[in-house]
């Protein structure tokens, strides 16, 4: 049978050290089984293993067809705003807490990822947002986001002053304690922490969420991700900061604007054929269920 993928990526730093006997374990199946495989050097030099190949993230993005990360959905989030930028596949087994980006278990990983690597397997593009901070209509600071960028203030509990234009229009002006900018992705992270809905992955949309605004009539608002954003702020009397995913963080300047646009880059979900979106939703969230079958 001809393999669908040839070279693997294995990625993912655990929180718990004793986890990495996860990442061996797979190392030594996946070579056992005739693939190439390739180690993150920010994990490598916590394997016992010798004679592996080594490269880093961005090296992983431009030689593998898959990547497999290990660990939580923040590992997910950071390799994903970096393999976006190739043509490389992804998909996580979950060793961290709801696991909303890793659909493996490791309990049965083997016979999951025997089916994935045969080529039963679900794509799911989805997009990501690109923030640019402009100082003066020059650009100076870039950020990738998967799930948010969220504009904030450096302390808690401060007010934030703003005007947001969706595509060169003013939308609304704004005093709170800042805004979430949402993909669908994102929408079961922070967004939804914050009072935002829940959007579908198939969804071609972003989510604008207040947090904690200064009145009653502020409410979420969803647009068509091909709408650009932009941030004027009216009155900086604190430090602000632009995060994205809550990972990268840059500072916002007197007189600076914030630019948020989706992306030319996709991410490349890989899920297995039993993958179901509500499902998954469904589990993680406990929402109820009863079969109408049920007695």
């Amino acid at each position: 049978m001809k393999k669908k993928f040839h070279c693997i990526g294995i990625v993912g730093r655990p929180r718990d050290s004793r986890d990495f006997i996860t990442h061996e374990i797979l190392y030594i199946w996946l070579v056992s089984q005739g693939y190439q495989v390739i180690v993150d050097d920010q994990i490598a030099k916590e394997l016992k293993l010798k004679s592996i190949n080594i490269a880093t993230l961005s090296e992983i993005g431009s030689l593998c067809d898959l990547a497999i990360v290990i660990g939580g959905d923040g590992n997910m989030l950071g390799a994903s705003r970096v393999l976006s930028c190739y043509s490389t596949k992804i998909i996580g087994i979950n060793k961290g807490q709801l696991g909303f980006l890793t659909d493996l278990n490791f309990d049965t990983i083997f016979q999951e990822l025997s089916n994935i690597l045969s080529g039963e397997y679900i794509l799911e593009n989805r997009f990501t947002l690109d923030m640019t901070i402009l100082s003066k209509f020059v650009h100076c600071k870039n950020g990738k986001a998967v799930n948010e960028v969220v504009l904030h203030s450096e302390k808690v509990a401060h007010m934030i002053e703003f005007e947001v234009y969706i595509d060169k229009k003013l939308a609304f002006s704004q005093r709170s304690d800042g805004l979430i900018i949402s993909t669908p992705t994102g929408s079961t992270g922070y967004s939804l922490s914050a009072g935002g809905p829940i959007l579908s992955t198939s969804l071609e949309a972003i989510v604008l969420v207040p947090m904690f605004p200064h009145t009653l009539s502020a409410r979420p608002l969803v647009i068509s991700n091909n709408s650009t954003i932009l941030l004027k702020f009216l009155n900086i009397h604190h430090k602000l900061k632009v995060s994205c995913d809550s990972q990268i963080i840059f500072s916002v300047e007197v007189e600076d604007m914030v630019l948020i646009r989706k992306s030319v880059d996709f991410i490349k979900f890989i899920h297995p054929v039993q993958y179901n979106y509500f499902d998954m939703l469904s589990k993680k969230l406990n929402w109820y269920h009863k079969s109408i079958n049920s007695k």
